[in-house]
Parts: structure tokens; C-alpha cells; sequence
């Protein structure tokens, strides 16, 4: 069943809706990430000498290069490392109207619901970047540890968090918060697998960028299915 549900989320991907979210979500990263870099730029150069003297080579004028060369190389492994979680994060934002444009395609006879407000969807952003970036960040020392089990845990841990994260977004907006953790309780086991099926591209790149799309209809079709129980 789980696979109907990810089957049918792949066969709307040409919606409109789907598309905007996904450019949305990839523009406000890059944005982000620019903004992130000008702003270190800023002050490498406010608090960067100009040159510097060490012992036994005299006085120095390539220390700020230095410093410059490196932001870029530091920037460059951000982008790849921070990319999609920042870019997960930032999209779900939006993700009421991947919901609601698989409800409307597959689900018409349901009332209409309001919109989650800015404030809240913002909220329930940052919470979920923490949460994912600090874990992932955590479970560094575990494939220290264990690295021949390092893809188990990734995608152990990743489809937890991922599915938790987009369960909770379906269900929230018909079930309210208490609800929705309620049906996750009861359905924990078929949430951790359809989060493991979206945490799989995660390591494939530009694939990886469509995951919180793919995650958000799939988990309204699999909220839908298990709430009729």
C-alpha cells in the first residue's frame, strides 16, 4: 500500500502547484545561501588583517587571500552538505498546497480546510531544520563508530525524521496537532517505511531536491488511507 501511495504522489509531479513549490523551495535556498556568504564576506573583511607578521618570514601580505579562498571553499562544502535539509526545510513551508493539490485531484469531496498560518509553518520550519541538521550532525560519531552500518543508520535515521516531519503535516491540517500525533502513534511502523522510501534519494543529487514534494503527497495519500480505518 505503501508503494500506491508513492506511486500515485510520482503521477501528479507535472501539477503546477507541485512545480511552484519545488522553485519556491529551491530559490529561497540559494537566496539563503548567498545571503549567508556576502554576510560572512562582510566580515572576513572587517576583522581580516591586511597583513600580518609571523617569525622567521617577516611581514605577510596574502593573509587575507587566504581567509577569502578558504570562505569560498568553506561555502562550496555548506552548499553540498546543508543543500537539501535547508532546501527540505525552507519547502515545507509550502507544503499545504502540494496537500491540498492532492487533495484536490484525488480526494474532491473533502471539506475545505484553512491554510496552516505563516507564523506556525515558520515555526514548524525551524524546529524541523534543527531537529534534522542537529541529528544528522549527531550521527557523524556513529559512522565513526560503526562504518560499515553508516547507510543503515543514515537511512534508518533520515526516514524517522522524515517521516515523522511529513505525517504530521498531512494529518495536521484535518486532525489539529494533538490528532495528528495521536494517528501517528498508532501508525508508527507504516510512516517509518514510507519515510525510509523517501529518504533513499536523498543521496542521489537533483533527485534529492524533489523528496520534500514526493514526501508531502505521499503522506497525504497514506494519511487519507489510514485515518479511513
Amino acid at each position: 500500500m505503501i508503494f500506491a501511495d508513492f506511486a500515485r504522489a510520482l503521477g501528479q509531479m507535472s501539477d503546477r502547484r507541485f512545480r511552484r513549490v519545488l522553485l519556491l523551495g529551491i530559490g529561497l535556498t540559494l537566496a539563503l545561501l548567498v545571503l549567508v556568504y556576502g554576510l560572512l564576506l562582510w566580515f572576513l573583511d572587517s576583522v581580516s588583517p591586511d597583513g600580518l607578521e609571523l617569525p622567521l618570514v617577516g611581514y605577510v601580505t596574502w593573509v587575507g587571500d587566504f581567509f577569502h579562498f578558504g570562505s569560498i571553499l568553506l561555502m562550496l562544502l555548506l552548499s553540498v552538505v546543508l543543500m537539501v535539509p535547508v532546501a527540505s526545510a525552507i519547502t515545507s513551508l509550502f507544503l499545504d498546497d502540494v496537500a491540498q493539490a492532492v487533495e484536490d485531484r484525488h480526494y474532491p469531496h473533502l471539506p475545505p480546510v484553512p491554510r496552516t498560518g505563516f507564523g506556525d509553518a515558520a515555526r514548524d520550519t525551524v524546529n524541523f531544520l534543527g531537529v534534522i541538521v542537529g541529528a544528522n550532525f549527531l550521527a557523524i560519531f556513529a559512522y565513526i563508530l560503526f562504518p560499515f552500518a553508516a547507510p543503515l543508520i543514515f537511512y534508518g535515521l533520515n526516514g524517522y525524521l522524515l517521516g515523522r516531519e511529513y505525517f504530521q503535516i498531512a494529518a495536521m491540517r484535518r486532525e489539529g496537532r494533538k490528532g495528528a500525533r495521536a494517528l501517528y502513534r498508532k501508525n508508527v511502523g507504516q510512516v517509518w517505511l514510507a519515510g525510509l522510501l523517501m529518504a533513499l534519494p536523498l543521496t542521489v543529487p537533483l533527485v534529492n531536491l524533489l523528496v520534500p514534494i514526493l514526501g508531502a503527497a505521499t503522506f497525504t495519500h497514506l494519511y487519507h488511507r489510514v485515518s479511513r480505518r
